[in-house]
Formats: C-alpha cells, structure tokens, sequence
C-alpha cells in the first residue's frame, strides 16, 4: 500500500445523556473550550451509527493542543444503555481518554470537591523511568466515562 493509511488523530466521541450536564464537568471543571456544534441526522448518519432513525446533538470541545473530545448526545432513539454500574478497567467495554493537566493535584483537589467520582485513590506517583508523567489519577465524567488526567511535565 503507498503512503500512510492514517494522518493523525483528530478527536475521540464520547455518548452522553446530557450534553449540558458533560459540559458542566468537560469546559466548567477540565477547562476545554466549545469549538463547534451541529445536529446530525439523516440516511448518511444512520449508516455511518448503524443505528437507524438517529438524531445526534454533537459538541466539539478541544484543549490548547492535542485531539478534542465530542460529545455526541443521542436524541433519537432514546434506548441507549447506561456505562455498567460495576465497570473496571479490566472489562472489555471500558475505554479511557488520557488528558494532560499543568497541576493534576490542583485539578484533582477541585474535581474532588465537585463530587466527581474517583476510580484511583487520589493522584498517584508514577516512579517509572522514561514514562512521561510523573504523576496521575482517574476519574469519571458524569456518565461513567474514565478519564486518565496526567500531571504535565512543563519547560524551565
């Protein structure tokens, strides 16, 4: 095959039940900023999904660099399953995104006093040599999503 099959990665998608409640924890807790919206439906949408009769309500968030996240809230049809109560990181269905923070203990310390549901203990030390953060936790949006925030490692 000539040339790359792949060009980069834009953006994962993420089904919500709500968009303005993952708003609230995405741009108000996290700090990514909305980029764009649409609703998006029809024959093409159908195929793409294979979930026929769709309606979505999609919302672009991105950082200041890296792929964004969309939120894709399913308006039609309304059947949806729920993230299982009992996930693990173990389980073949649990996805993870990994965001970088510039203070992870800061951010945790703020997600913790919104009540958001931590999977780690609080933010963990990463003593492994050459792995790029330093140091990390996981917590869930309000959906049950995982997100794995890492410390970022900035310049002098």
């Amino acid at each position: 095959m000539a040339g790359r099959l792949f060009l980069g990665i834009d953006h994962t998608a993420i089904a919500v039940s709500d968009t303005e409640e993952s708003l609230e924890f995405y741009r108000d807790r996290l700090g990514l900023e909305v980029v764009g919206h649409s609703e998006n439906y029809g024959p093409e949408q159908d195929r793409l999904n294979n979930v026929f009769g769709v309606r979505l309500r999609i919302t672009a968030l991105r950082a200041g660099a890296g792929p964004g996240v969309e939120l894709l809230e399913y308006l039609a049809p309304g059947d949806g399953r729920p993230m299982p109560a009992d996930e693990r990181a173990n389980d073949l269905i649990h996805w993870q995104t990994i965001l970088a923070s510039p203070d992870a203990t800061e951010l945790a310390s703020e997600l913790l006093a919104a009540r958001a549901v931590f999977i780690s203990p609080g933010v963990v030390a990463i003593d492994e040599p050459g792995y790029p953060f330093p140091a990390g936790f996981l917590v869930r949006d309000p959906d049950g999503h995982v997100l794995q925030v890492m410390q970022a490692v900035t310049g002098n």
